[in-house]
């Protein structure tokens, strides 16, 4: 027997078109090569005045995606706009094209479809005005000025360090500096300053140093710099070992460490921090801040100090120190699934997390599901393509997604959690655009992107079967999910689209190395390195990220058998900063009947019983130890917790009401495709005649109709109170729920998690 994860499908959905008006909306084009260039006019219509700016293309191909931004003089304000999207942030404007005349054709114009806007104030044209970056009039970019006279701050054999007085800036800011030896570019900095590595010692180097800007243009050279690395012959004695390594303070991602300085016959000029044995950070002082660490990890830090002929000093002491976790001492994570397909028969949307008490407790909300390409073994994105029917299909999920639900299907107001309906036109609708409008109303509220799932594992295996595949694929996943550069569709979509919605990535292989997963899933007996090999690869381009920490995260097995063969808990776990341990599906049966059908049993117990009549006997606790034996931090650790039902029929009493007693197959579901399944809220309010009982020993909530009826096993909100104390007392970082939207309207389960 195995543990099946939750039964995946969607109810077809008839969609009408949706004709809304242009809103005044922040879009970013899908750019193609090829400068364009805008001329404004303007006509007078007495109370108010029309702007128009046309669009040239002088090239001799077509340019699809143009952005224009422009500054409006001072009392001059736009009341609305035409053929194009724009917003307005104080008196900056920023336009883009409408769906029509997104592409200007060679040596052709917007016209008669330019962009145009109703202006009151001043008639006079706007400043600064730029088309997708260029200068509106095509004339060239003003550079940043040359830097001040570069000077030597520090020389050390193999290192020169210098500093520089700014660069003015041109049209943009500054945005870096290169340091040079003739053309050859030896360092680059976002400050005043730079430290020159891996030079030849006792050599002459002369060094200029330009500005860079916000748009990549250069300017001109500062005045040379001629300086020279030291002779590592003059000085053969090194420094002292520091001392008092120690922490001074700790975040989820970053160490703070300080020591004692070391001494040195002529004097420390850098310390270099040690992550293990790996060099990653060299500092003047005697202090340092290492970050982009991963949530409750211990690590190993040593010092080493450093003079000018570069004579590295023995070790300091070794110092452990564990980061902390997601959520901060003395709290519990709450991750919830919202399901992608929830807005179609269930009519649960994003903004139902709201309403119902939940987005402000939330801390992750994992999005399901994506799928991966059968083809290109990539992240696949941009299709609308529904499952089959049958659930046994070996090719049920292949090549299915739902784009339209993403990002295309216009949410009305009703249906937005600000109320605000969604444009038609506008590149980014649906669910995701929703999920931007939660994260902006809960500043501190996650959302990962869940990969696979019980429907979409199938091509797991083949695409971490190799390191390059590997690489293909995790690349794919942050191109499309990270870096939002969502395939057009349905007039939706475009680079950058949905840059900053999800905060990681959310890893659902079910199951690695194990024949128990969805019929036809692919499966290989090396799945369990390749796993391991993958979470790496996918922490390695998620840490090279810029900003802020991006979390890894996995739905993990209870099943033994199943960690057995797809999982090396204490190598995965240097990766994943959160493992949501399966905590249901234990016994169930399905439309096909063909798991579990004529025998009742708990789904989500917490402990074992000993009336459990079965083989092999699952609870979240027995799964729970098999992670802490394997010496996982338990902050790494949720349990799941299901908000919904599994059911029989026909089921005898046998004087236990129903427990661990004959069954007739899967009782009928809250949709026609899904025998055997009830959300919480549906169960109770559309089953009659259900009473509700509670195993104190399994510490599990059961339901039954009567001899001969249904009987169903789910959790309530007194068995939600049970795990949530037993998660507090095993130290766990907290709870993971499948899946939100079988709550109640007002989040009756979800109120009761610690």
């Amino acid at each position: 027997m195995h543990i099946r994860h939750r039964f995946r499908s969607r109810a077809a959905a008839v969609l009408a078109a949706l004709a809304l008006p242009i809103a005044l909306l922040v879009a970013a084009p899908a750019h193609a090569a090829g400068r364009l260039t805008a001329t404004f006019t303007t006509a007078d219509n007495g109370s108010w005045w029309k702007g128009t700016y046309v669009v040239h293309n002088d090239n001799a191909t077509a340019v699809t995606g143009w952005t224009l931004t422009f500054d409006l003089p001072a009392g001059v304000s736009i009341s609305s706009s035409y053929n194009g999207t724009a917003t307005t942030s104080g008196q900056h404007v920023t336009a883009t094209n409408a769906y029509y005349n997104g592409t200007v054709a060679a040596h052709s114009t917007t016209e008669p479809y330019s962009f145009w806007f109703v202006a009151t104030g001043p008639i006079t044209t706007p400043l600064n005005c730029r088309i997708n970056g260029d200068k509106c009039d095509g004339s060239a970019d003003v550079p940043p000025g040359a830097p001040g006279a570069p000077k030597l701050t520090t020389a050390t054999a193999h290192t020169l360090a210098l500093g520089w007085p700014a660069a003015t800036a041109g049209d943009f800011p500054v945005a870096s500096y290169d340091v040079l030896s003739g053309t050859t570019v030896l360092g680059s900095s976002t400050t005043t300053s730079a430290t020159l590595t891996g030079l030849t010692p006792a050599t002459s180097y002369t060094l200029t140093v330009r500005a860079k800007d916000t748009r990549g243009n250069t300017g001109p050279l500062s005045t040379p710099l001629t300086a020279t690395t030291v002779d590592p012959a003059t000085d053969p004695v090194p420094p002292t070992a520091p001392g008092h390594l120690r922490s001074t303070a700790t975040t989820s991602s970053s160490v703070s460490l300080a020591w004692d300085a070391a001494t040195d016959n002529v004097g420390v000029v850098a310390y270099d921090v040690y992550q293990g044995g790996a060099l990653v950070q060299t500092v003047a002082g005697t202090s340092a801040t290492v970050t982009g660490l991963a949530p409750a990890t211990a690590y190993a830090f040593t010092v080493k100090a450093r003079d000018a002929a570069d004579n590295a000093s023995p070790a300091s002491n070794q110092l452990s120190v564990t980061t902390g976790d997601i959520v901060g001492s003395g709290k519990y994570a709450k991750v919830g699934y919202f399901v992608q397909w929830g807005i179609y028969g269930r009519q649960y949307f994003v903004k139902n997390l709201d309403t119902s008490g939940s987005a402000a407790k939330l801390d992750v909300v994992n999005y399901a599901f994506e799928n991966i390409d059968p083809t290109n073994l990539t992240c696949l994105a941009g299709v609308t393509k529904g499952t089959t029917s049958n659930p046994e299909d070996p090719d049920q999920g292949t090549g299915a997604g739902d784009a339209d639900a993403d990002y295309a299907r216009p949410m009305s107001a009703a249906q937005s959690v600000d109320g605000v309906a969604d444009d038609g036109y506008a590149p980014l609708r649906g669910n995701f655009n929703q999920l931007k409008k939660l994260k902006a109303k809960y500043p501190n509220l996650k959302v990962v992107v869940s990969l696979g799932g019980w429907t979409y594992s199938k091509f797991f295996s083949d695409a971490a079967a190799t390191d390059a595949s590997r690489k293909k694929l995790v690349a794919s996943c942050i191109d499309t999910w990270i870096k939002g550069n969502l395939p057009s569709y349905s007039g939706a979509g475009g680079p950058g689209t949905a840059a900053g919605i999800f905060d990681g990535i959310d890893i659902d292989w079910e199951w690695p190395g194990s024949p128990d997963g969805h019929p036809g899933n692919h499966y290989s007996a090396n799945d369990k390195a390749n796993l391991t090999a993958l979470l790496a690869e996918f922490r390695r381009q998620l840490d090279a990220l810029p900003g802020p920490h991006k979390l890894l995260t996995a739905f993990t097995p209870a099943d033994q058998n199943k960690i057995g063969a797809g999982w090396d808990l204490g190598q995965d776990f240097t990766s994943l900063d959160i493992g949501n341990i399966q905590g249901y599906d234990f016994h169930g049966s399905g439309s096909d009947n063909s798991w579990e059908p004529n025998l009742t049993g708990h789904q989500a117990n917490l402990y074992a019983s000993t009336a459990d009549p079965y083989g092999f006997h699952f609870s979240t606790d027995a799964a729970v130890q098999q992670y802490l034996t394997a010496g996982i931090n338990p902050r790494k650790l949720t349990i799941g917790i299901p908000f919904y039902g599994r059911g029989w029929q026909t089921v005898t009493d046998g004087g236990t009401h129903g427990l661990w007693q004959a069954a007739g197959g899967a009782a009928p579901g809250q949709f026609q495709e899904e025998a055997g399944t009830r959300g919480y809220n549906n169960l109770i309010t559309s089953v009659p005649g259900l009473t509700v009982y509670h195993d104190t020993q399994a510490v599990a909530t059961y339901g039954y109709t009567g001899a001969g009826g249904q009987w169903w096993s789910f959790d309530d909100p007194w068995s939600i109170a049970q795990k949530a104390a037993y998660v507090k007392s095993k130290g766990l970082l907290g709870t993971m729920i499948w899946e939100m939207s079988g709550d109640t309207p007002s989040g009756t389960l979800f109120s009761n998690l610690p």
